[in-house]
């Protein structure tokens, strides 16, 4: 069975994040990840954190819901708090036989894993309080290219659908005796159902097209509610600017 990402599950919530322009929100919260990543002094990205989670409460989004996804983020990143510590020269802390823990190792290795969970954890905030829907309007009204936001439209609404017809092509494959063996005849059967996705992901993406121009479609995104900036919006949008755009001031300074 697939479980299917639902980034944007909690977004009928009511919190001051979900109530903020689309448009003002993306710009303001890329802006601040940004920032983040950029940091290079622990201290400071340590209050990028704080911002972070500080964000994710005042959306509301639960965090079990957030800790299924980081868990996966932990995955891709854990591994450099285990590997820099042994590999970064500097002052040494600790040595075990002929590794050595240096502090400068440590030190970078917290970076990389703050700055990582930082940016995560913003993304919530940022598109799990509205709609994938508005997420892709709020994108073309910032004037991303349109074929870029089409294509990021299609393949989250699309990917899920071949894989789901993957899944079933293998359970027909098994039910006719098919199993996975280290022989020249697993490669070529794998290779032949991946031809025949292609073909039906082809001829399905024919079909979609033909419905969606019988119905208007002009390659435009249509919503039911229109956009429209209201103070508040921008004065949600100055202070987190305003962070984003300090932390960086502080680490002149520092």
């Amino acid at each position: 069975m697939i479980q299917y990402p639902e980034i944007d599950r909690y977004s009928a919530l009511s919190s001051p994040i979900h109530d903020w322009d689309p448009r003002v929100k993306l710009v303001s919260i890329l802006i601040l990840i940004f920032s983040i990543v950029l940091l290079y002094d622990l201290k400071l990205a340590f209050i990028g954190l704080i911002v972070a989670v500080i964000m994710l409460f005042i959306s509301k989004i639960p965090l079990r819901f957030v800790g299924v996804y980081l868990k996966w983020v932990s995955f891709f990143i854990l591994p450099f708090f285990l590997i820099m510590p042994f590999t970064v020269q500097g002052t040494e802390l600790y040595r075990f036989h002929v590794l050595s823990v240096t502090y400068e190792g440590v030190t970078y290795a917290l970076l990389i894993c703050v700055r990582a969970f930082s940016a995560a954890l913003l993304i919530f905030p940022m598109i799990g309080t509205m709609k994938f829907g508005t997420t892709i309007k709020a994108l073309e009204s910032l004037k991303v290219p349109n074929k870029l936001v089409q294509m990021v439209m299609f393949t989250y609404r699309y990917i899920f659908v071949l894989t789901s017809e993957l899944q079933s092509m293998l359970r027909s494959m098994n039910s006719r005796g098919f199993a996975m063996r280290l022989s020249m005849q697993t490669p070529r059967t794998l290779g032949k159902a991946i031809g025949m996705l292609f073909v039906r992901s082809y001829e399905r993406s024919e079909r979609v097209y033909n419905a969606m121009v019988s119905r208007g479609y002009v390659g435009n995104i249509r919503t039911s509610h229109p956009f429209k900036l209201r103070d508040k919006d921008w004065l949600k949008a100055f202070p987190v600017i305003g962070i984003a755009i300090g932390l960086h001031c502080f680490a002149g300074i520092v």
